[in-house]
């Protein structure tokens, strides 16, 4: 069944829903069934179509291979309820699908969902760029500078008293200076944070996928800065952290069976233990990746495909920086209780019926992404997050240093420029100083077989230097030189053949092999005889 990926962009939960419609209504297999003496033409029954719907969800790159049967039946139930499906009666709109032979079919009329079209005055393909500092108004100008065509006059003043301030000496002069603020400090921690996640994301403006208002820079600039050797954040209200309770019960799982003597012991403990946080979780009062950063994270998995591992590794990175540091250390410690649950061997059973990992990756998903209103696929997405966040909790969750780098050296540059170089306090009225914001660039990713190419040339050009230096190397001794040539000749034999083809023609010429004289010629004697 043909599919495609779902792109970041607005409305992606819908385009999501109207894709997994469209695949189900072509691809489901239809044929006539008896029930109750009677038959039904162009149907399925129920079970078929958990089974067919689980194998598309597992292998479609949106969703991916966690999903699970009692997750397909879910979507199924929502499917009926939303009249993608009904009865074979018409009764639709209650969600009593169950996996059994209860026989539905499609309705005639569309089923997809209207995707709003967001007003833009973009044309189609443009980018929208962010403002950078130097385009807002006054930012990086220095006081007391103006150009000559905007000198001001005063009325009531003698034109006397202006002309004699402007031949003040120098030395009395103003020195013009903009000193960067905490809060400038902060915007340029938001503005290349959020350039670096918009051209990860290749969307034209962030605003399609995340309101801006709900970006604080000062979580961006705690959550880079505040961590502590583990790379774990740190919280200076204690009051917003875990109890002390589930950061004990959590600590227990991770390090089982390594944990406190004075914890009871019995069997099934590690099982209540596992309730315990789990409920504790539910009981939040939004998940963990809170309800305003919703939408960008369903973006995110817009590019968590096979060949953009290290793309959405780095979005998720960004994307987890503008979270609350309260919430970015629940999401630390709770990924990495949940990595070291599901690699422990010597972790009892769970669940009776359910695999450790697959355990781990649906009773959290819930309550780590989750939208404010009721979405058709909350579930599976979140499945498909936080499978990822769990396997790559180490990378996703540290800090990037290119990104801390980049920043640093721009607030820098900016306190550097600011400041009177080689002593020179006078600024040309004429000269307006502005400070470039950097350009940052990413690299194009590129496919297996173009990496194959350009790895290949690039070590036949090495070769080929190699085969130069040997040829034109003045200070090797020429016993040497034919010694070497041949053993590159014999290592490779199509650059040498292109480098020197007409002694590789002699070479070819003169494989005739030679005939070797005896070594030794030994005349024959003649025989002994006692006659003789």
């Amino acid at each position: 069944m043909n599919s495609h990926v779902i792109t970041p962009g607005p409305y992606r939960a819908t385009k999501l829903w109207n894709e997994v419609t469209r695949l189900f209504r072509s691809g489901m297999p239809l044929r006539k069934h008896r029930q109750n003496f009677r038959h039904y033409a162009s149907c399925f029954a129920a079970s078929a179509a958990v089974e067919w719907m689980h194998q598309l969800l597992r292998n479609n790159s949106n969703f991916g291979p966690d999903v699970t049967r009692q997750q397909t039946v879910q979507l199924l139930k929502k499917f009926l309820k939303n009249h993608v499906v009904e009865d074979v009666k018409g009764r639709w709109g209650t969600e009593d699908l169950e996996d059994n032979n209860t026989l539905y079919r499609f309705p005639t009329t569309s089923p997809l969902k209207p995707i709003p079209c967001p007003a833009s005055g973009l044309a189609p393909g443009s980018v929208k760029k962010r403002p950078s500092f130097r385009e807002r108004e006054g930012f990086f100008k220095f006081r007391g500078i103006k150009k000559q065509n905007e000198k001001e006059t005063q009325e009531n003043v003698d034109p006397a008293l202006q002309a004699g301030g402007e031949n003040q000496p120098i030395g009395e002069q103003q020195v013009p200076r903009r000193e960067l603020t905490v809060e400038d400090e902060q915007e340029i921690w938001k503005d290349i944070t959020m350039t670096h996640l918009q051209r990860i994301l290749g969307v034209s403006s962030l605003d399609e996928v995340l309101d801006q208002r709900y970006v604080n820079p000062q979580n961006i600039v705690h959550n880079m800065t505040n961590v502590n050797k583990h790379g774990v954040v740190t919280l200076e209200d204690k009051t917003n952290d875990l109890p002390h309770w589930v950061l004990s019960a959590m600590k227990s799982l991770a390090n089982w069976p390594k944990y406190d003597s004075e914890q009871p012991s019995y069997p099934g403990f590690e099982r209540d233990v596992f309730k315990t946080v789990s409920d504790y979780f539910y009981s939040l009062p939004q998940p963990v990746l809170t309800y305003e950063l919703y939408e960008l994270f369903i973006n995110v998995l817009g590019v968590l495909q096979p060949q953009c591992e290290r793309v959405a590794i780095e979005a998720l990175q960004l994307c987890t920086l503008l979270l609350p540091p309260s919430s970015r250390r629940k999401l630390q410690l709770l990924m990495r209780m949940m990595s070291r649950i599901s690699q422990n061997v010597d972790m009892p059973r769970l669940h009776p019926a359910i695999g450790t990992r697959t355990l781990m990756v649906h009773t959290f998903s819930g309550c780590v992404l989750g939208s404010a209103e009721e979405c058709d696929l909350d579930e599976l997405l979140a499945t498909r997050l936080v499978s990822f966040l769990m396997d790559h909790q180490e990378s996703i969750l540290s800090v990037p240093e290119y990104l801390r780098s980049a920043i640093s050296d721009h607030i820098q540059y900016l306190r550097t420029v600011q400041v009177p170089m080689d002593g020179v306090s006078n600024v040309e009225a004429s000269d307006e100083v502005c400070a470039p914001m950097p350009i940052y660039a990413f690299c194009r990713q590129i496919s297996g077989a173009e990496f194959e190419q350009q790895k290949l040339e690039s070590s036949q050009k090495a070769m080929e230097e190699l085969l130069e230096i040997l040829l034109n190397n003045q200070n090797m001794s020429e016993k040497d030189r034919r010694k070497k040539l041949k053993q590159f000749q014999k290592q490779y034999p199509d650059i040498y053949s292109r480098r020197c083809p007409s002694s590789d023609k002699k070479s070819k010429n003169n494989t005739k092999p030679k005939i070797k004289p005896p070594l030794l010629t030994i005349k024959k004697t003649k025989a002994f005889s006692i006659r003789n």
